[in-house]
């Protein structure tokens, strides 16, 4: 799941680029993309991305994400934003720590 605000987030590269047909693309891939739930923001999730900034001092994207997370009962959030590790109500993943995929297949199972 995210929030429907990774949509506002993902588009705003290709359309200032001048390339809608990639903003479309990223678009129908978030919308239609099986098991991926995208969540709006409603007055719940605003005030506790309002708790969130207040406690941790996120942006108000940043305190919007967590917050919806929480709010969908999430317990792990994925993000490259280090910052966003001062957070305690769920685990924080950085895409960084995750490390680089394997060069090679993995070996399948025993014959």
């Amino acid at each position: 799941m995210t929030s429907v605000l990774t949509l506002l987030e993902i588009l705003v590269k290709p359309l200032r680029e001048g390339r809608p047909e990639v903003a479309r693309d990223y678009r129908d891939l978030l919308t239609t993309y099986p098991e991926l739930a995208l969540i709006p923001v409603d007055a719940e999730i605003a005030e506790r991305a309002a708790d969130l900034r207040a406690c941790y001092g996120l942006r108000t994207p940043d305190a919007l994400q967590v917050a919806t997370a929480l709010h969908a009962g999430a317990t792990a959030f994925l993000t490259n934003d280090a910052r966003l590790t001062a957070v305690k109500e769920l685990e924080v993943v950085l895409l960084d720590e995750l490390g680089e995929p394997c060069a090679q297949p993995l070996p399948g199972p025993p014959e």
